[in-house]
């Protein structure tokens, strides 16, 4: 009898020792590993995008709670402005959702005058996303500068975003245009992926922080089809992502 009982005991360090390791795997497994989910509706932070092609928006109909997001379009190339994002900006704010701004570059202006069209238009408020630049092919603009050369206007554009808004700015591309030129670039910078046919695949697999899944989602308040996107992580990884870019943000009450 006693020396069973000496038996047994000798035995819990090692089933704790087991007990452990196999939640360690799960946790790495869970949080690391495990491939992201192709299901949208899977992401707990959801968000949209918005420009003046969505016309009037009734803000109060939309659900800050829902929408933990919103990117606005603001400005294009080197002059243009959108019409709408001003009063987006102030409604969206105003109603408690969480609001960015997005730039279209025009591959054939240099990254200078559209970083001072951008700043010139969206306010610096420390309680907004990130700036985000919108890259993707524009048929009229493609042969103005070789590869090399427009990297380093799009890197012109992206510093002095960074260093005016003191937020480090966001990608949004296709994958066409990231396996093109992209790839192997601006290894540091957050990416915002188009991708309607399934979860973003680019070339050597960088990790994405939003997917745009559909441009045909429907919102309450917004009469036409809307962008959707979901950012990939937990409620813990969007809050430590707003606070990596200095986001000063409350999640708003239930109602």
């Amino acid at each position: 009898m006693t020396a069973n009982k000496k038996h047994t005991s000798n035995l819990w360090p090692i089933a704790l020792s087991t007990g452990v390791i196999f939640i360690v795997f799960l946790l790495l497994y869970l949080f690391i590993f495990r491939a992201p989910s192709a299901n949208a509706a899977d992401y707990p932070i959801q968000g949209f995008d918005v420009s003046h092609h969505q016309k009037e928006i009734e803000w109060k109909k939309i659900s800050p709670q829902k929408y933990r997001f919103v990117y606005l379009k603001s400005t294009e190339g080197g002059d243009f402005k959108d019409t709408k994002f001003q009063e987006n900006w102030l409604k969206a704010r105003e109603h408690g959702l969480l609001v960015g701004a997005y730039h279209f570059y025009r591959l054939c202006r240099d990254g200078t005058v559209q970083a001072q069209n951008f700043i010139e238009s969206v306010p610096n408020k420390p309680d907004t996303l990130p700036p985000v630049i919108d890259l993707e092919y524009d048929s009229n603009c493609i042969n103005t500068y070789s590869k090399e050369q427009l990297l380093k206007e799009i890197q012109v554009m992206h510093d002095a975003l960074k260093q005016h808004y003191g937020k480090q700015p966001i990608f949004y591309t296709s994958k066409t245009f990231y396996n093109i030129v992209l790839a192997g670039s601006f290894k540091d910078v957050p990416l915002w992926v188009r991708e309607y046919k399934g979860l973003p695949d680019l070339k050597d697999q960088p990790k994405w922080h939003f997917w745009q899944h559909t441009n045909q989602g429907k919102i309450q308040g917004i009469s036409t089809p809307v962008d959707m996107n979901v950012f990939y992580g937990s409620e813990q990884v969007w809050l430590k992502f707003l606070e990596k870019n200095q986001v000063t943000y409350h999640k708003p009450p239930i109602d």
